[in-house]
């Protein structure tokens, strides 16, 4: 599967943004999709993933109850919405795929075998 991230660009401190994440080649229904970001000068981290068969959800403690994710079946797509952005949300974003994903491991890059290209976020103070 192939993945698109989009939705990335400049934003005011408070604001709000949605990251859509299309998949072509396959449908990704029965993967987990997980967000991360690399702050430049910084490792790329965790920032939230979705079970697409069942619709398990989970999220960094750092972006809990701002940032949500939802998906829509039909067009292959999963979106990060991220409310009242902070300037330490300045990254690139990248969306991932993977077929075999445990719960436990959704934060493990390694677990992911797709990536996006990343899209960049940049929030103002």
């Amino acid at each position: 599967v192939q993945l698109q991230a989009s939705g990335g660009g400049l934003v005011q401190a408070g604001g709000s943004l949605r990251l859509s994440c299309a998949a072509s080649g396959q449908s990704f229904r029965r993967y987990v999709v997980g967000w991360f970001r690399q702050a430049p000068g910084k490792e790329r981290m965790y920032v939230g993933a979705i079970k697409l068969s069942g619709d398990t959800i989970e999220f960094a403690d750092n972006v809990k109850g701002r940032f949500t994710i939802s998906r829509d079946n039909a067009k292959n797509t999963v979106y990060l919405q991220m409310n009242s952005l902070r300037p330490e949300d300045t990254a690139i974003y990248y969306c991932a795929a993977g077929s075999s994903v445990i719960r436990s491991n959704f934060a493990s890059q390694s677990a992911y075998a797709n990536w996006g290209q990343g899209t960049l976020v940049t929030v103002s103070s």
